[in-house]
């Protein structure tokens, strides 16, 4: 069961954040968690049109009121009438450190904000921001990019059926699908776990078809370890709390780069949202690295919720771990 008492909304007033808060209010209904609605001021950018941007305690009140009317410009208010909401306006020379800041300073569970992805030549401004957002907060964040339609009037967000959790067999991976099953739990959706291999690479003179037999075996090991992994992440039987049917879960190997499968799969399979774990790589070796979940965020279609096995959890820990954790 998903614990969330507070909700960071990161604004901008473009549709994609539109979309976000859309998703955000469904949670804090289902969750009776706050709302908080954030923008994120950036120095020489101006939301209101004036020429030179400034700073005051009126332009911050202005901005709130901003906040306020765009929410009760939808069919939110009527739907949803208990949900608190807190609005804010912070500055800082770049949105990312506003909205990371306002997370840790007010014991923010969740954070959820709109990104452009591939879509839009402006993916630098945007994009980047929900990037950096994911590498670096402890908190879970919610991306989620824009539709294909004015969300303005949909309300709640679309259904959310199927939800895909690529596994590593890593304690990131097995945090990420803690909180996929509490996800599928609230949307009363189905699991796909994808677990993808890397192709090995021989020499060109090796011919095709070395490997065939030894990849099918790797392939069914793999789907076997998946189940295995199933099983011993989520809720045994008996358990409180709302449990899936066994049968909701389907096991599935690719071989591939990561991040190209999981955005292949999302596309083909009609995934509706994608739960993975980020290592929250910095510095020299992220950009060696990379960040599968990064890339994933700024290519993918649907929405992308992302965790740390460091950072803040919104699941309880399973029995066993609790009682290991208070020794």
């Amino acid at each position: 069961m998903l614990q969330l008492e507070n909700i960071l909304v990161a604004r901008d007033f473009s549709p994609p954040s539109d979309r976000a808060l859309c998703y955000a209010v469904y949670l804090a209904s289902q969750t009776d968690a706050t709302l908080h609605l954030l923008h994120a001021h950036v120095l020489l950018d101006d939301p209101l049109g004036a020429a030179v941007p400034d700073w005051s305690g009126e332009r911050e009140d202005r901005l709130c009121e901003r906040l306020l009317r765009d929410v009760d410009g939808t069919s939110l208010p009527e739907k949803y009438p208990k949900i608190e909401m807190h609005e804010h306006a912070g500055r800082d020379v770049a949105a990312a450190p506003v909205i990371l800041n306002y997370a840790d300073e007010h014991d923010i569970d969740l954070i959820v904000m709109g990104t452009r992805g591939r879509r839009s030549v402006h993916r630098t401004l945007l994009g980047s921001v929900a990037e950096e957002v994911v590498r670096r907060a402890e908190q879970p964040v919610l991306a989620v990019q824009r539709g294909e339609e004015d969300v303005r009037a949909v309300t709640p967000p679309p259904p959310i059926e199927r939800i895909l959790v690529p596994v590593d067999f890593s304690d990131h991976a097995r945090e990420a699908l803690r909180h996929a099953y509490a996800l599928a739990a609230l949307y009363d959706a189905g699991l796909d776990l994808l677990h993808v291999t890397e192709p090995d690479l021989h020499p060109a003179f090796y011919g095709d078809g070395l490997d065939e037999t030894y990849d099918l075996e790797k392939e069914q090991k793999a789907e076997e370890a998946l189940h295995a992994f199933y099983e011993e992440v989520t809720p045994p039987a008996g358990s409180e709390g709302k449990l899936l049917d066994r049968s909701t879960m389907e096991a599935h190997v690719a071989a591939g780069r990561p991040a190209a499968e999981i955005l292949r799969f999302a596309e083909e399979q009609g995934s509706d949202l994608i739960v993975m774990s980020t290592h929250g790589l910095t510095g020299l070796q992220r950009f060696m690295m990379g960040s599968v979940a990064e890339k994933v965020v700024r290519h993918v279609s649907v929405p992308v919720f992302t965790v740390k096995a460091f950072g803040k959890s919104l699941v309880e820990p399973p029995a066993e771990e609790a009682r290991r954790a208070e020794r």
